[in-house]
């Protein structure tokens, strides 16, 4: 018996849309960054990118657990001494681009590489309930019915 590996020519790409209004943002994540990869087709081989693109609505509405909309920090560097920055979450979700704080919970869970660059370009997050890829016709997936952890509901850290 021989071990399948598939090769680029093999993979068929879905579209997937999933609204995350109310949905806990690490979880979020890690399905996002399954179907990113590819890890729920059977014919998955981690060397491919086999994943399919995956479009993200109302990433504003992502829900952080206990303190972490206002304790979790995000740090960059500007290259310059003592050039090290800060900013919470709270700011960045009520700031001009909530969509990177999904984009970056991603990004940290796919491969570092070439490889994981490729996957995370069929990332397509939005901070509204409106997206330009009406035309690909996205399946919507349903996170909160996966797991009743998935979601806190618009009552919890409104």
């Amino acid at each position: 018996m021989k071990t399948y590996s598939a090769t680029p020519k093999d993979v068929a790409r879905g579209w997937h849309l999933i609204d995350a209004e109310g949905l806990v943002l690490g979880r979020l994540a890690v399905v996002v960054a399954n179907r990113l990869r590819g890890k729920h087709k059977a014919m998955f081989t981690p060397h491919i990118d086999c994943g399919d693109h995956v479009v993200v609505v109302n990433a504003e509405k992502v829900v952080l657990t206990g303190q972490k909309r206002s304790q979790k920090t995000y740090y960059w560097h500007t290259g310059y001494p003592g050039g090290i920055k800060e900013r919470t979450a709270d700011k960045i979700l009520d700031g001009a681009h909530p969509e990177r704080v999904i984009e970056k919970a991603v990004q940290r869970m796919l491969p570092k590489g070439a490889l994981g660059r490729a996957q995370l370009k069929k990332l397509h997050v939005y901070g509204g309930a409106e997206h330009p890829h009406q035309g690909q016709t996205p399946q919507a997936l349903d996170i909160a019915g996966m797991n009743r952890k998935n979601s806190l509901g618009s009552a919890a850290h409104g």
